[in-house]
């Protein structure tokens, strides 16, 4: 039975959320892996921002574990988010301040085939109660994609009524269909099955991505900026179509 004590506390409510994290795969050598880090950096100087990282020490732990904490330091120096880290043993962070990040954390890989130079993987959904009802395989966003957004929908295909404004992030687990200005990154196929393919009505984007393949706007040059685009794999490499 409730004390009259009890009955007069406030309920408290405990919501499960999902969210969308990076995971860093560093390797060693650590110099030459943070010198690649750096570069990616200044090449895509938003792609961290503001983003949780979970740092998988597994590579490191494995052949440097006295190396850890220096890892650990490099990428907080670079403003990296750290929520958590995984493939390390409890004891080989104990005693320092990173002793109490995360390490038990549950989730599934949504884009685990992009990885980067630098070993990152991509997008992380990490769900803390699995979904019971079925779930349609497409998604239609009947209006713009602001900055700051991110989009993430495994199931299937994703299409866009408006543009994806610089700063924003959609990422499909089949095909992606933007009818309207691409200005910030976009992913398709991240389900693996590699028929994921990307179309945008003009394309100005920061970063597409297909599959296990990606691209900056440094890398396709003139011929396709403003322009009506597919995007897709063929053979190993990422191939960019005009639609005009």
């Amino acid at each position: 039975m409730l004390t009259r004590e009890a009955l007069a506390l406030p309920r408290l409510r405990v919501r499960g959320r999902s969210f969308v994290a990076l995971v860093v795969a560093p390797e060693p050598p650590l110099t030459q892996w943070l010198a690649a880090l750096d570069a990616q950096m200044r090449e895509i100087p938003t792609f961290f921002l503001d983003r949780p990282v979970v740092a998988d020490l597994s590579a490191v732990a494995a052949e440097a574990p006295d190396d850890l904490a220096i890892l650990l330091e490099g990428l907080e120096a670079r403003d990296f988010r750290l929520v958590g880290v995984e493939g390390a043993e409890e004891g080989l962070l104990a005693g320092t301040r990173w002793g109490r990040l995360a390490s038990r954390l549950q989730g599934r890989e949504i884009f685990e085939t992009l990885r980067q130079p630098v070993g990152v993987s991509a997008p992380v959904d990490r769900e803390l109660e699995p979904p019971i009802e079925p779930r349609c395989n497409s998604l239609l966003l009947d209006g713009p994609v602001r900055s700051g957004q991110s989009i993430v929908f495994a199931q299937g295909d994703v299409t866009v009524i408006g543009a994806v404004a610089s700063g924003a992030e959609v990422i499909a687990g089949g095909s992606l269909h933007i009818y309207g200005p691409l200005r910030g990154r976009a992913f398709a196929g991240m389900n693996g099955s590699g028929a994921g393919r990307l179309f945008c009505r003009r394309m100005e984007a920061e970063m597409v991505g297909v599959d296990s393949l990606y691209r900056t706007a440094d890398h396709w040059g003139a011929d396709f900026h403003g322009r009506p685009v597919q995007i897709h794999c063929d053979r190993g490499a990422l191939r960019l179509t005009a639609l005009d």
